[in-house]
């Protein structure tokens, strides 16, 4: 099994696209690359600590390679947005990959190359590649709370803005 970390805004919605795919192991909600030791959640939205909000997945590269992760991840984000996700503002929503090993930075560094390469966005692709820190859980609430909170989620899924996004940037891949 291996480990990989995105940032994609609101780690609620990150976990979903993943959580179905055969090989994942698991998915934790969580905070990384600040300056702040075991930051909490009410700390991270404040934009204070340097975090992002992320989703580390554990994956069977035999069943579910890295760069199929890839794939499925750049169709959850607006790579041109350096201020967010979609209604969530502020630095701790960035986006950015957070590679484990060498390899995994070069199949990043190469997907973001083809997704700027795929005409599909005017603005320069800002989404960073980043070596991963230290990743802090967030806290249980957070844990899986698509399924916690269904119609809290579904909510606020819908107003973000997101899927509309998704589907204007990424219908049929």
């Amino acid at each position: 099994m291996q480990k990989a970390t995105f940032a994609g805004g609101c780690f609620w919605c990150m976990v979903t696209p993943f959580e179905e795919q055969p090989g994942i192991g698991g998915i934790i909600s969580g905070y990384t690359g600040g300056h702040v030791e075991n930051p909490t959640y009410e700390e991270v939205k404040t934009g204070t600590t340097g975090h992002y909000e992320v989703v580390e997945i554990t994956f069977d590269p035999q069943l579910f390679p890295y760069e199929r992760l890839l794939e499925l991840y750049w169709q959850q984000i607006d790579p041109t947005d350096d201020g967010g996700q979609f209604h969530d503002r502020g630095s701790q929503y960035r986006t950015a990959i957070f590679y484990h090993d060498e390899a995994q930075e070069k199949l990043a560094l190469e997907a973001k190359e083809k997704v700027a390469a795929s005409g599909k966005f005017q603005k320069p692709i800002v989404t960073e590649i980043l070596p991963a820190q230290t990743f802090y859980p967030a806290e249980e609430y957070h844990q899986g709370y698509h399924k916690k909170n269904k119609d809290d989620y579904k909510a606020d899924r819908a107003k973000s803005g997101r899927d509309e996004f998704i589907g204007q940037h990424w219908n049929g891949e």
